[in-house]
């Protein structure tokens, strides 16, 4: 995921009173496992999977993310 997103979903959480714990419980997710997702890391956390990256590229496409 790129900083915009994860930017995004950070605000989300805020603009519904939710944390990053209660978004692990939602998912049914470890908040460690939406910790490493959401922020940037040597691990590489949260990055778009390979074969989706290489899709994305190949059409020129872009990941976004908007409300509902």
């Amino acid at each position: 995921m790129n900083d915009e997103i994860r930017a995004k979903v950070d605000a989300r959480l805020r603009e519904k009173g939710l944390s990053r714990a209660d978004l692990a419980r939602a998912t049914g997710k470890t908040p460690q496992a939406i910790t490493r997702a959401l922020n940037t890391g040597k691990d590489g956390g949260g990055q778009v999977p390979g074969i989706w990256a290489a899709i994305l590229e190949a059409l020129d496409l872009r990941l976004t993310v908007e409300a509902e």
